[in-house]
């Protein structure tokens, strides 16, 4: 920061303001990144964040998923403190070290994969979709790719054509990559069956692509941007059957729903099915940038030599995050954690319905948890309210998300972490702020 002399400026973490740093990213930073909130963080500790100006708020958005531990877990921080006392980068390609070894080590024994398993690094989810993918093209000798409307898998081209979702993904970026196709996402409050998708994907083989030119078909066990819907257990194992039959892999996207957030600490083992591929990311590292692939060892096997990889990708300093990330989830029982706090807050959502004909649904796995919102009396999704009912909770000191195709969707991400206190505190806040804002609408 400089003065007006071009002198520079040392200010004190709570000495800036909000409303100056916003003018100073409207000339510096495109627009194209969007910001849920002009809340400037300037500490944070678990599921607590002060921003610039000194003010509190209770973070229920977790780096949209990627908290799950917390903010600066204790943990995570000595383990990467020790790291940085080493080194903090050499690129695995060109001097390995061990931790990335042992950490691959660790997910090829958690993730629910039957067999032997290998697993490659990357920096972010997208690029562990982006990785799943080619090792699936690789593996097959196939191209297509089939996706689910709703789905999200990343911003760059692959994972935009990938993502079922047009605004704001993929507006404005001209043709898609080819040979992508996407199945309506079984949504029963919207009216699509599971039998209704199956019937797409049947017509979808006879009409657009012979299922032998499918490498993979891809999907999220959870729809994180989506809106929060599970994939019901009958499309899973029918999906599971149809690669099957074809010789199609089946990827699961666990970005979102990794690392404790559904109960489990993967998404998919609440189902009695298994990928053939997993993309991770996320929570993975407690904030730090990590994703990875994991799968069965044969596929992963595929790509040649200098086929997969990248700079940064399984940076020490993140690999030692994770770890740690790892250990906490086991040491503080995160997955029944996810399961407690779930409940709570579902049952508090609940007791809400009565006075509240605009809650449509409250869904969701573990502490992966939303609530819908449409027009009283009607399945018709109210973005509006959605939005403000966000808008008067971070008035009052929530950060909360919107997600789903139509906005009308709030979903929870607080670290599976957050103290009881706070906890609760944060959801008197959801339930006045949904009061409130209904109140005022009438």
């Amino acid at each position: 920061m400089a003065d007006a002399e071009g002198q520079t400026v040392t200010r004190g973490i709570f000495e800036m303001k909000n409303s100056e740093i916003a003018v100073r990213k409207n000339e510096a930073i495109s627009r194209g990144v969007g910001m849920t909130t002009q809340v400037y963080a300037a500490k944070a500790e678990n599921a607590e964040v002060w921003d610039v100006e000194g003010r509190r708020y209770i973070d229920f958005a977790g780096g949209i998923a990627v908290l799950n531990t917390g903010h600066r877990h204790p943990k995570v921080i000595e383990a990467v403190k020790k790291q940085l006392d080493c080194f903090t980068h050499t690129c695995h390609q060109v001097m390995p070290y061990e931790n990335y070894v042992a950490l691959a080590e660790r997910l090829n024994k958690l993730v629910p994969i039957a067999g032997p398993k290998k697993t490659i690094f990357a920096t972010t989810g997208a690029e562990a979709v982006e990785n799943a993918v080619k090792i699936a093209r690789c593996a097959t000798g196939r191209s297509a790719v089939i996706a689910f409307t709703g789905a999200f898998h990343g911003r760059t081209f692959m994972g935009m054509a990938l993502t079922g979702k047009v605004v704001p993904y993929k507006v404005g970026f001209g043709q898609m990559m080819g040979d992508v196709f996407h199945v309506p996402f079984p949504i029963e409050l919207h009216g699509i069956s599971v039998e209704e998708s199956l019937d797409v994907l049947d017509k979808l083989f006879k009409a657009d692509v012979d299922p032998k030119r499918v490498a993979a078909i891809i999907l999220e066990p959870v729809q994180g941007e989506g809106g929060f819907y599970e994939v019901p257990r009958a499309l899973m194992k029918a999906v599971r059957q149809i690669c099957d039959e074809h010789g199609i892999l089946l990827i699961a996207d666990e970005v979102q729903t990794g690392f404790a957030r559904t109960g489990k600490l993967f998404g998919m083992e609440n189902y009695d099915v298994q990928p053939d591929l997993m993309t991770m990311a996320k929570s993975l590292a407690g904030g730090f940038p990590l994703s990875a692939v994991t799968g069965r060892a044969e596929l992963m096997d595929a790509p040649g030599p200098g086929g997969l990889g990248g700079t940064y990708a399984g940076n020490p300093l993140a690999i030692a995050a994770s770890h740690a990330v790892l250990d906490v989830i086991e040491e503080e029982k995160l997955c029944d954690r996810a399961n407690q706090l779930g409940g709570r807050l579902k049952q508090r959502l609940e007791a809400l319905r009565a006075d509240i004909p605009q809650i449509s649904d409250i869904r969701g796995p573990g502490f992966m948890v939303a609530v819908e919102f449409a027009q009283a009396g009607t399945t018709k999704p109210d973005a509006d309210l959605t939005n403000a009912i966000r808008l008067k909770a971070l008035e009052k000191g929530l950060i909360l998300l919107t997600c789903g195709v139509y906005g009308n969707v709030i979903r929870f991400l607080s670290p599976i972490t957050i103290q009881d206190e706070v906890f609760n505190e944060a959801l008197d806040i959801i339930e006045a702020s949904i009061r409130e804002v209904v109140g005022e609408k009438k």
